[in-house]
């Protein structure tokens, strides 16, 4: 199982990743934490981590496209 954080702010774009990995039903934390995102050195939003590797937005849409709808 994948382990899945997307740093957001709740722009556009997050939204439009929010709900393709809704769509996908994989399951996802959010950090919305500015203080974080400014740590990890974040310029721009969203970014989504996957098992340690840092995605940005059409990095994301590429990877959740790619998977199945979990079914658990």
């Amino acid at each position: 199982m994948n382990e899945v954080i997307m740093y957001s702010t709740h722009c556009p774009k997050c939204t439009v990743l929010a709900t393709k990995l809704k769509n996908k039903k994989i399951e996802y934390t959010e950090i919305t934490d500015l203080n974080i995102l400014e740590q990890k050195g974040f310029l721009t939003v969203p970014q989504l981590e996957i098992n340690g590797k840092i995605l940005d937005f059409k990095e994301a849409v590429e990877w959740v496209n790619s998977q199945e709808v979990n079914t658990q």
